[in-house]
C-alpha cells in the first residue's frame, strides 16, 4: 500500500523546518551585517540556496505520491542546488546579476510551491501557508526585477526581511506537517 502524500510529507516535516531555519538564519545575517561586501552576501545566499535545494530535493524524492516523487520539490531542489553552486563558483558576479539570479529563483520557486500546494489540496485543508510562501516569493522576485538598481543596503534589508518571513512561513508549515507524521490522510484543521 502506498503511503499518503500527506503522511509522507508529515514524516519529512523536519526538512521543511530545516529550509525555514536556513532562510531565517540567512535573513538575520543579511540584516545584522549590512556593511558586508556583495561577495559575502553572495556567499551567504549561496549557502542558503544550497541547503534549501538539498533539503527540497531530498524531500521531493522521499515524498511519493502514487509511487512517484513529488516533482515540484525536486525542481525546487535542483534549482536551489544549481543556484547555490553557481554562486560559489562565481562569487564576484555583479550586483545586478546576483539580484537577477535571486529574483528568478524566487519567482520559479514560488510558482512551484503554489503548484505543490494545489496538489496537496486534496489531502490537507488550509494549505494557505504553502500558497502564501509561494506568493510571497513571486512578489519578492517581481519587485527585485522591477528595481534592480536599488541601493545595495536597501536591497540587503529587503532580502533579509523576505528570507525571515519566508522562513517563518516554512517553519509554520513544518509544524503543521509534523501533526501528520503518523501517515493519517485526515485533513488538517
Amino acid at each position: 500500500m502506498v503511503a499518503s502524500l500527506l503522511g509522507t510529507m508529515g514524516r519529512l516535516w523536519w526538512l521543511v523546518l530545516l529550509r525555514g531555519i536556513a532562510a531565517i538564519l540567512f535573513g538575520v545575517l543579511a540584516i545584522a551585517w549590512p556593511g558586508v561586501t556583495l561577495i559575502t552576501l553572495a556567499l551567504f545566499w549561496g549557502a542558503y540556496a544550497l541547503i534549501d535545494g538539498v533539503a527540497a530535493l531530498w524531500q521531493g524524492w522521499q515524498a511519493k505520491d502514487s509511487g512517484k516523487p513529488m516533482w515540484q520539490n525536486i525542481l525546487i531542489g535542483l534549482l536551489g542546488v544549481a543556484a547555490g553552486l553557481f554562486t560559489f563558483m562565481s562569487p564576484g558576479i555583479t550586483a545586478i546579476a546576483l539580484l537577477t539570479l535571486i529574483a528568478v529563483w524566487a519567482i520559479i520557486s514560488g510558482v512551484l510551491q503554489i503548484a505543490a500546494a494545489i496538489r496537496l489540496r486534496k489531502e490537507i485543508a488550509n494549505e494557505w501557508l504553502l500558497i502564501l510562501s509561494g506568493g510571497l516569493a513571486v512578489v519578492f522576485g517581481a519587485l527585485m526585477i522591477a528595481s534592480p538598481g536599488a541601493g545595495a543596503l536597501a536591497v540587503l534589508w529587503v532580502i533579509g526581511a523576505f528570507a525571515i518571513a519566508y522562513g517563518v512561513l516554512l517553519v509554520g508549515l513544518a509544524f503543521r506537517l509534523k501533526k501528520h507524521a503518523g501517515g493519517s490522510a485526515a485533513a488538517a484543521a
